[in-house]
């Protein structure tokens, strides 16, 4: 435990500072600040001395030099229990600096603005704040970092209770705090210059091909309850010093916890069920669409989805993309559902959902568009693009001799924007309206029509089908078919097109080339 003496306070967020200027004060602390920071404590009449008198060295560089000093640094990472240490201060006439307030230029918020300048965004770029907070972290044993205004009042709370000092957990878990938030800053810089190339008019973003150098810094936002399984480990994070959206940053309204695999589930419903303009609803179990459809009114599209499958969406996700009213609120309360997601719920709907105590129900806001997308195999990771490619109806390419009617464009758009989202192989069976059945998952794109005819609850003649992928052999074609499809969707690009084109032909198929495959392993 130590106790504090001397503080160096210099901050770009203000938050909740002056309650902690004010406490410090009060328990004898003498402190140190710069520029701006020195003057909104002296606004709050706190006595508050610059550190360019404290060093004797005034600011230089446009302010670019101002705490790299070793006044500054002696004081942060001498050792107290080593008297080497302490006698060179001495002759230095150094004093020991036991807290440091520091949160660092806001280099995130500046480089996001529309029609920034590389040199506005070079300009935020920290250089004393994160060499002050590693000095201190460094010699936690002795020093108290303060990084976060979240930490203030708790650390406040231990002061008053112990009259200025500092336990050596709370030093130690701020330390680990303070490297975090040094490697995440670091980690944003890193990778706004990977996103850029040079050019003799200047850095440009413009990333030709994948960046060389990837940066994932995530912040753990909570625990889950556990993985995938009981005996797996789990929590939900985000990215350092960003907001989370979407799912991750959803508002939580009702409910039991959420798990690993609700969030997972979640996720996937929240992108699909974005694809539709209209009011739509997506039911997902296990990380496939088990129901899928589009209406006038959000009660209708439910309903439409439901039954679909509704063997399988029992203990389901549902997301819908209009705000939840009282006759969706009562469609979904007559299945057991796991989780709700949408951008809203009016008040009588939501006292209706909160009925059943451990149905999950989440308010989600607007994404945070991730352009990359990660995943870990052993020894490394699988970084991607996001699959964000919306085909529209003049993208399509007819390649049989009868062209599809305006109902079945209809139907073989809305089942391309479900099949997007379904693990490959993929076959979905659809109308205009709704998702018919669906082939998950499958090994060969026979079985994965043979399944998704084999899930139909209702009948499959005159029904349009997509294909994730290619068929590589007519046969795929061909079975579906038997079940009365009229009308075909894929990407085309197979060396046997043409005799899928002419299987096709010979049954008055009607089928469309996207030019886009949408794989999804």
């Amino acid at each position: 435990m130590i106790q504090l003496h001397r503080a160096l306070i210099s901050v770009s967020d203000k938050t909740d500072l002056i309650p902690l200027a004010k406490l410090l004060h009060d328990l004898g602390v003498e402190l140190l600040s710069t520029g701006g920071t020195a003057s909104h404590l002296r606004d709050h009449n706190l006595p508050v001395t610059d550190v360019s008198e404290y060093t004797g060295f005034p600011e230089i560089l446009d302010g670019r030099v101002k705490t790299l000093h070793p006044k500054i640094h002696g004081g942060l990472l001498a050792i107290r229990e080593k008297a080497s240490h302490l006698a060179q201060l001495k002759t230095q006439q150094i004093q020991p600096i036991d807290m440091v307030v520091v949160n660092l230029y806001p280099f995130r918020e500046t480089a996001a603005k529309e029609g920034v300048s590389f040199h506005e965004v070079i300009e935020q770029i920290d250089i004393g704040g994160p060499s002050m907070i590693r000095s201190a972290a460094k010699n936690h044993a002795g020093v108290v970092v303060l990084t976060d205004p979240r930490d203030y009042r708790w650390v406040m709370e231990e002061l008053r209770a112990s009259g200025g000092k500092v336990s050596d957990a709370t030093l130690f878990t701020l330390a680990q705090k303070a490297f975090a938030a040094t490697a995440s800053y670091d980690s944003a810089i890193a990778t706004w210059f990977s996103e850029r190339t040079w050019s003799p008019d200047g850095p440009k973003k413009e990333v030709l091909g994948m960046p060389a150098i990837e940066v994932l810094s995530l912040e753990k936002m909570t625990d889950l309850r556990y993985g995938e399984n009981p005996h797996q480990r789990a929590a939900l994070y985000r990215r350092s010093g960003e907001p989370a959206g979407g799912v991750a940053g959803a508002q939580f309204l009702h409910g039991k916890e959420l798990s690993y695999n609700n969030l997972l589930d979640s996720d996937g419903a929240w992108a699909l069920v974005l694809e539709f303009d209209r009011p739509a609803a997506a039911i997902i179990k296990h990380t496939n669409p088990c129901g899928v459809a589009q209406s006038d009114t959000l009660a209708d599209a439910y309903t439409l989805a439901r039954e679909s499958d509704p063997v399988s969406a029992f203990g389901s996700v549902v997301a819908l993309n209009r705000t939840v009213d009282v006759d969706t609120a009562d469609e979904i309360n007559k299945t057991f559902v796991e989780v709700v997601l949408a951008p809203d719920f009016e008040s009588e709907a939501l006292a209706i959902l909160q009925q059943k105590k451990n149905i999950r129900l989440l308010k989600v806001g607007p994404d945070i568009r991730l352009d990359l997308q990660h995943r870990q195999i052993g020894g490394g990771f699988l970084v991607q693009d996001k699959d964000v490619h919306f085909t529209l109806a003049k993208d399509l390419k007819v390649v049989t001799r009868r062209q599809p009617t305006e109902e079945e464009i209809e139907a073989l758009l809305f089942g391309w924007r479900v099949v997007k989202h379904v693990k490959s192989n993929a076959i979905v069976f659809c109308d205009a309206s709704r998702m018919l059945g669906i082939g998950a998952g499958q090994t060969s794109r026979v079985d994965a029509v043979k399944w998704g005819a084999s899930k139909a609850t209702l009948p499959l003649q005159g029904s349009s089908m997509a294909s994730d992928a290619f068929f590589p052999f007519p046969d795929g074609l061909l079975t579906a078919v038997r079940y009365g499809i009229r009308s075909v969707i894929q990407p085309g690009g197979s060396v046997r097109d043409a005799e899928v084109i002419a299987a096709a032909d010979e049954n008055d198929v009607a089928m469309v080339f996207t030019g886009i495959r949408h794989f999804k392993h």
